[in-house]
């Protein structure tokens, strides 16, 4: 088959663009056919783009010959560009179809696909991610995309406002940032280093000059775990703010879950419509537990763990259920939580560390740093930590380090609730986890 060229084709509008008040206009089209359907003496032409669908009508006996011969060539997933006049009808359900003046095939699929880009036929999730690039044109899977996006242009947008500045920091570097065994080690020109866990030592740095930074990046956890909310390679939205403590970014935290999911629902409605998902704006402040309360919660549910142990997930179930919207855990016990976060003066068994929940997800974690190079130290060796593989770091704490607090929000976790996807996979767009490295 000859294919055409673009030539000096420019696309005039995306599908969505079409109203019947375009009846008569000339439009130029370019997508992918995603379904054909003939009736003899004309023929149906779903086509699709990444903005929706459109349909474009070919009258056999009324429409130019090299029209009608392109046309027949036609397969699912075949690339074209259309050029015709929009046409005012009750025949489709917007209300519009396109009868094409000119066509021209741009690429050609093959023939036997490996899933059913119609969505009629659903295939299970392990087939979708092997045809990844192809699953991700169906109008349900980017649909999910669409609302991560917009999330994150909103997260983004309230920051700058709020005054941080947004920071890049290495993905390669020399000590692991919050110990333990989920690092990714990498040959550094005969050096070993590792794929940063998190910027959390950077961001604190970042501080003593920037002052309020945020950073949004992937980082890397060699996790075991295989669940429908975990993954190795993972996006944050990391912030660090001078002078504040846990108290005031967990205000800033409400702020700005609540602008994403307002801006989200207003935004993104067609979006929401298609994965038929509601969801109502959460309501600021949050509810706050601590965790000694969650620990009582859990009892009288009769859930009975000692304090100063984790909460496993079927717990964090049973708590997700009395609360079933976000809300804040605090004064964790000091010792589960990172050797940076602060303990409380008043009360150094419990620390200054809080997780925002969404039912039984934890979606970010945070609170306010340890800012003295002293205490630093002691609690790197409470933790097993050797403070000499920190030196650069705690080189940073003799210069004027302030007060400082931050958090960091899981994207894929809360493009899951603002979405309604149950497995974190289908809003990664090529995700990485203990069985899968391709595609």
């Amino acid at each position: 088959m000859n294919l055409d060229g673009i030539g000096d084709w420019n696309r005039t509008h995306y599908t969505c663009d079409l109203t019947p008040e375009a009846d008569g206009q000339e439009v130029t089209l370019f997508g992918w056919v995603q379904e054909i359907r003939d009736l003899g003496g004309i023929r149906f032409i779903i086509m699709h783009d990444r903005e929706g669908t459109i349909q474009i009508t070919i009258p056999k006996k009324r429409i130019a010959p090299e029209v009608l011969a392109k046309s027949d060539l036609l397969q699912k997933r075949f690339s074209l560009a259309v050029r015709g006049n929009v046409k005012k009808t009750n025949m489709t359900p917007r209300g519009i179809e396109v009868i094409p003046s000119a066509l021209k095939i741009l690429s050609i699929a093959t023939e036997q696909l490996p899933i059913d880009i119609t969505g009629k036929t659903p295939a299970n999730i392990e087939a979708r991610l092997d045809a990844r690039a192809l699953d991700l044109t169906q109008e349900k899977s980017l649909a999910a995309f669409k609302i991560q996006h917009t999330a994150l242009n909103a997260i983004r947008s309230f920051l700058f406002e709020k005054g941080f500045l947004e920071v890049h920091t290495p993905r390669i570097i020399a000590s692991a940032t919050e110990g333990g065994a989920e690092l990714f080690s990498v040959d550094y020109f005969g050096q070993k280093a590792y794929l940063a866990q998190s910027p959390q030592l950077y961001k604190e740095e970042l501080t003593l000059s920037f002052e309020k930074v945020f950073e949004v990046g992937p980082f890397f956890r060699a996790e075991e775990s295989h669940t429908r909310r975990h993954l190795s390679e993972f996006t944050s939205i990391d912030i660090e703010q001078a002078f504040a403590n846990g108290d005031d970014v967990m205000a800033l935290l409400e702020q700005v879950i609540h602008h994403a999911c307002i801006t989200v629902r207003q935004s993104c409605a067609t979006e929401l419509s298609l994965l038929k998902y509601k969801f109502d704006a959460p309501e600021v402040p949050f509810k706050r537990l601590t965790y000694s309360q969650v620990l009582d919660d859990l009892k009288a549910q009769g859930v009975n763990i000692p304090w100063g142990e984790d909460i496993p997930t079927e717990a964090f179930r049973t708590l997700g259920k009395l609360y079933p919207f976000f809300y804040f855990i605090t004064e964790w016990p000091t010792h589960a939580k990172a050797f940076y976060i602060k303990p409380r003066e008043d009360k150094p068994e419990v620390c200054e560390g809080f997780d925002l929940m969404w039912r039984y997800i934890e979606v970010v974690s945070g609170g306010t740093r340890i800012s003295q190079k002293e205490l630093l130290m002691q609690r790197m060796q409470e933790k097993g930590l050797n403070p000499a593989s920190f030196k650069h770091h705690l080189q940073a704490f003799d210069y004027g380090m302030p007060p400082h607090a931050g958090w960091a929000i899981g994207l894929e976790r809360l493009t899951m609730i603002l979405s309604g996807k149950k497995n974190i996979r289908e809003v990664t767009l090529y995700p990485r986890d203990r069985v899968r490295l391709t595609p």
